[in-house]
C-alpha cells in the first residue's frame, strides 16, 4: 500500500473525512514550503498538495498563477522541490505528499537528468502521488506503472463534463484517489453548488474504486462541512494562498494553520 492508501483507509475506518490543502511550493516565501507543511499537518491535514509553478498554467485561476509566478521568479523549479520534500520528511514519513502540476516541468526533468530520473527521484525523497493536469489517462498506462512500482499513485481530476466512458479510462489506470473539480473553469472561479456535487459523486464511484476529493471552491468550514457529507475528502487551495500571499514570513505558518483548523472542525462535527 502507498502512503495515501495507508492514510485514507485509516480515515475511512475512524469515519473521517481527509483534508487536503494545496499550496504552490516556494510561496510566498522561496525556504518556507517545508516549515508550512509541518505547520499544515499540526493543523489537521492529511494529505498535502505542492503545486509545481509552472509558466502556462492552463486550469489554475489568476490566484494560483500568481502564486506560481512568484515562485518562479525565485528559481523554484522540481530539482528544489524534491529537495523540499527531503527536508520535511526528516521529521514526517506518514503524511503524504502529492506533486500537482503539468508535464512540461516532469518531462524536461527527465530530458536533463535522464529517463525515468523523475520517478526515482521523486520517490527517493517521499513523494507518494502526482497529479499531472495535462496528461490523459489513455497516455499514462506506462506512467502509472512506473509510480505503483515505487509505491506512488498517479492521481487524476474529474469534472462536471467528464463522461462515463472518461470515468472508466480514468478508473483504469487511477490510484490514491480521484479530484473531482466541482466547477467549470478554472481554480478560485465561480460558485460552488453542494447539490451539483452530491448528485455527481455517485456517477464517479459508479466507475471508481478509489476515494473522491472535491476541490475548487471550497473557501469556508460550512461549504467544506458540506462538501465532507458526500465526499472522501476536501481539497483546499486558493484560499490558503490568498490568505498567506502578502503575510509577513514569521505569520503565513499561523494564518494557513488556523484556517486549516476551522475545516478540520467543521470536517470533524
Amino acid at each position: 500500500m502507498s502512503r495515501i492508501d495507508t492514510a485514507l483507509s485509516a480515515l475511512k475506518a475512524q469515519n473521517r473525512k481527509a483534508l487536503i490543502p494545496f499550496v504552490t511550493a516556494g510561496f510566498p516565501y522561496a525556504d518556507i514550503t517545508p516549515e508550512l507543511m509541518h505547520g499544515m499537518v499540526e493543523a489537521g491535514a492529511d494529505v498535502i498538495e505542492l503545486g509545481v509553478p509552472f509558466s502556462d498554467p492552463s486550469a489554475d485561476g489568476p490566484v494560483i498563477q500568481k502564486a506560481g509566478d512568484r515562485a518562479l521568479a525565485f528559481g523554484i523549479g522540481l530539482v528544489q522541490i524534491l529537495a523540499m520534500v527531503k527536508t520535511f520528511r526528516e521529521r514526517n514519513t506518514s503524511t503524504p505528499v502529492v506533486l500537482m502540476g503539468y508535464a512540461n516541468p516532469v518531462e524536461r526533468y527527465d530530458q536533463k537528468h535522464g529517463d525515468g530520473a523523475f520517478v526515482r527521484d521523486a520517490s527517493a525523497a517521499g513523494v507518494d502521488g502526482v497529479l499531472i493536469v495535462d496528461y490523459p489517462p489513455e497516455e499514462c498506462e506506462a506512467f502509472a506503472a512506473a509510480l505503483r512500482a515505487h509505491q506512488m499513485d498517479l492521481i487524476f481530476l474529474l469534472a462536471p463534463t467528464s463522461t462515463d466512458e472518461r470515468m472508466a479510462q480514468v478508473a483504469r489506470v487511477a490510484s490514491g484517489y480521484v479530484y473531482y473539480v466541482s466547477l467549470k473553469g478554472v481554480t478560485g472561479a465561480g460558485t460552488l453548488d453542494v447539490g451539483q456535487v452530491e448528485a455527481m459523486l455517485p456517477r464517479i464511484r459508479a466507475h471508481v474504486n478509489v476515494p473522491v476529493g472535491v476541490g475548487f471552491g471550497i473557501r469556508d468550514p460550512e461549504t467544506a462541512r458540506a462538501i465532507g457529507r458526500t465526499a472522501d475528502a476536501v481539497v483546499i487551495g486558493s484560499k490558503i494562498i490568498q490568505l498567506i500571499e502578502n503575510a509577513p514570513r514569521e505569520q503565513v505558518v499561523g494564518i494557513a494553520a488556523d484556517f486549516l483548523r476551522s475545516i478540520r472542525q467543521a470536517l470533524d462535527t
